[in-house]
């Protein structure tokens, strides 16, 4: 089969590799589209030391499954499928639970680091476990299917802290991840959605898709504009950083009311410079969010209701054999372009 291969940081090459091996538990899916993610295009480089070359990349996708191992009785050649780019045990005690973004054998599809290394779905075919599949109906394509990880993503962080209707809220961060939240709160009916980012075209989308107001994070006077938003300029009931840097979450922290809620979802940077202080005077809760943990049935039922606008936030589908050229043009910010889908 044709894969693009990370064979050196900064070098994809579409070239022929073996299959995928099955075992008596897998499925053989046929790879229809496969979204690039923030975390592919930061591998790329070799900055999070978590896509070790060789390496296939790839865990937002959706495809046809082509052939099932001898235990696989859930699914059928010819399904439509995605799937959970974590692949967990679905033994251990985490697991049981439900939180099975916290496996302890967790590894994740597209990632070669220092414990494990797994090919993911940037290719013609990918093999995965079936306790991560989900069928997807035809009222949605494989296109809108492969960003279904994403949105389970921002829905895990959305539901991460309590989720009051017609209550306000900001958003920090109008990425991808954070633009799939903004959308999700407001099919919750959240009733005052802020979003803030420091790019005025990614703010002037903001309120295109969901956010009431938007806000430079960059203004001196971020934290007062977001304030007056809100009733008696008390400050918001929850705030998502879907970014991850000092300036964010401390931006985050000040506008967040007493006893709010402050859910940490992106992750750009290992270590911050923390107020304590302010959190604890403030009771302020804290939670972090890490990948998504059983979402992927609530995430397709809104997008075949048509309650999000999932397509607005693709800004090029192109064939996975030109991966390099375009997942290069992300990295550099060329074209305009954002959120990319590889077809095979």
């Amino acid at each position: 089969m044709k894969a693009l291969v990370l064979k050196e940081y900064n070098l994809f090459v579409w070239e022929d590799v073996p299959a995928p091996r099955t075992g008596d538990d897998d499925v053989l899916i046929k790879v229809e589209a496969c979204a690039v993610c923030g975390s592919d295009v930061h591998g790329m480089t070799g900055s999070t030391g978590r896509r070790i070359p060789p390496i296939i990349m790839g865990h937002e996708a959706a495809g046809i499954i082509a052939a099932c191992g001898k235990h696989v009785r859930d699914y059928a050649p010819g399904d439509r499928v995605t799937f959970d780019s974590t692949v967990y045990c679905n033994t251990c005690e985490n697991c049981r639970a439900g939180r099975v973004n916290l496996c302890d054998d967790r590894r994740v599809l597209g990632v070669s680091c220092g414990d494990y290394r797994m090919d993911g779905a940037f290719a013609e075919y990918v093999a995965v476990p079936q306790h991560i599949l989900y069928p997807i109906s035809d009222a949605i394509t494989f296109i809108q299917a492969a960003m279904v990880e994403p949105l389970a993503v921002a829905y895990h962080g959305v539901t991460r802290a309590p989720v009051k209707e017609g209550g306000c809220v900001a958003v920090i961060g109008a990425g991808t991840i954070g633009m799939l939240a903004v959308q999700v709160l407001r099919s919750m009916g959240v009733g005052t959605i802020i979003a803030v980012d420091i790019a005025p075209q990614r703010r002037a989308f903001a309120l295109r898709h969901g956010a009431d107001y938007a806000v430079d994070s960059a203004d001196a006077d971020a934290v007062e504009r977001i304030l007056a938003l809100t009733p008696g300029r008390e400050g918001v009931d929850a705030c998502y950083d879907a970014a991850g840097v000092d300036a964010t979450l401390n931006l985050g922290l000040k506008a967040v009311k007493k006893g709010g809620h402050m859910v940490l979802i992106g992750n750009l940077a290992a270590k911050m410079d923390f107020p304590l202080q302010w959190v604890v005077t403030r009771e302020v809760s804290l939670y972090g969010s890490c990948a998504c943990a059983g979402e992927y049935p609530a995430c397709l039922d809104l997008i075949a209701a048509g309650k999000l606008d999932i397509d607005a936030l693709i800004s090029k589908v192109a064939p996975m054999s030109e991966g390099n050229r375009w997942i290069h043009a992300v990295h550099e910010g060329r074209e305009g372009l954002s959120k990319i889908v590889l077809v095979p």
